[in-house]
């Protein structure tokens, strides 16, 4: 335990928000049925997608709820700037997929209007549930957060999104604990002003955010964030694949003390906090910096059943989309659809 008093509070802070500390994901699962069952009772006509997905788990129902399954159109970004947001809208809707994130609202794919680009998502029988920002820039007119938050807000709201967030780290002030408090106050701002539109501010983490502070070795970054971030303000977008790819790479601190961790726990003991996640697969490759190789999703070495059915049986209050993603598919078609039929065909464990 750190002698630091403020850094004391803080994690006792972070444990009374439900942040990462605690019992595992095999305790929280084990409990699950009870809260099941409250949810089912209370279910109501309104929640009918997930209330499917509910009854069909422990009868070999599909583990992704229906409706749920999405992808990141960043993955899509070759045929998106080469023939245009149409014919990739109705390529994904072909494949299965019920939603979409954006990266950018032109990809190079010439000039369209939010509404028009409204207009086809919807055309497609898809829905936008979110979209990338960035967080800041020294540019005092660059799109961001940071320097346009009205404007950000503005077209979220005109696309009729959700979500709306950054997929840049905290990084604006530093590694330290200090840094990342004040980078989480700037994310609240952002999650106040979201709110106000009827929308979340959410941020998507790679694998540095579960790296450790400068100043305090002891202390991991994501916890800071979490900590110091209002949870009815900030959601968090966890990337599994980077996430496993941090478990790898920060699982002892810098002073050798050991501190393994499984992502699983982190939204198990708060799954209010994480409305979106991006499935991605990787090959475990111990020889490589962050022990994973990026792949189709179906084709690596992550557990998504388990991943995806933990979090849904435990949290079925809390709507989640699922969102594929490679960041450099080989063939970015090819990709879509075999993720999407891989998801798709996971089944839940009869009980």
């Amino acid at each position: 335990m750190s002698r630091n008093p403020e850094l004391a509070q803080d994690l006792r802070r972070r444990r009374f928000l439900g942040v990462a500390a605690g019992a595992s994901a095999a305790a929280l699962l084990g409990a699950a049925a009870p809260e099941a069952s409250a949810a089912q009772a209370g279910a109501g006509a309104g929640a009918a997608p997930a209330g499917a997905a509910q009854a069909a788990h422990g009868r070999g129902g599909p583990v992704v709820p229906p409706g749920t399954l999405g992808i990141q159109l960043y993955s899509l970004r070759d045929k998106v700037s080469t023939i245009g947001f149409a014919p990739v809208f109705e390529e994904l809707r072909r494949a299965g997929y019920s939603e979409v994130e954006f990266a950018g609202y032109t990809q190079g794919g010439g000039e369209i209007t939010l509404a028009q680009l409204r207009r086809l998502v919807r055309d497609n029988g898809l829905r936008a549930v979110g979209s990338h920002v960035g967080y800041y820039s020294d540019d005092p007119g660059a799109y961001t957060f940071a320097t346009q938050l009205e404007k950000v807000l503005d077209d979220a709201e005109a696309l009729g999104l959700k979500h709306i967030g950054t997929a840049s780290g905290p990084f604006r002030y530093g590694s330290t604990v200090d840094a990342w408090k004040r980078a989480a106050e700037e994310f609240n701002t952002y999650g106040a002003a979201a709110r106000a539109r009827g929308m979340k501010f959410y941020q998507h983490n790679h694998a540095e955010e579960f790296s450790f502070a400068t100043d305090q070795p002891g202390v991991r970054l994501y916890d800071v964030l979490l900590a110091e971030t209002d949870p009815d303000l900030v959601h968090l977008e966890m990337d599994i694949y980077w996430a496993f790819c941090a478990q790898h790479r920060f699982s002892v601190r810098p002073d050798g003390v050991r501190a393994p961790f499984d992502p699983i726990d982190y939204v198990l003991k708060a799954p209010h906090r994480y409305p979106l996640f991006h499935v991605k697969d990787g090959d475990r490759d111990l020889s490589t910096r962050d022990g994973y190789v990026m792949t189709d999703v179906g084709d690596g070495d992550i557990d998504y059943e388990r991943f995806i059915g933990g979090v849904e049986r435990v949290s079925r209050r809390d709507p989640h989309h699922w969102i594929a993603e490679h960041d450099n598919p080989g063939d970015s078609f090819r990709f879509a659809n075999r993720s999407a039929t891989h998801l798709k065909s996971l089944r839940t464990k009869p009980c």
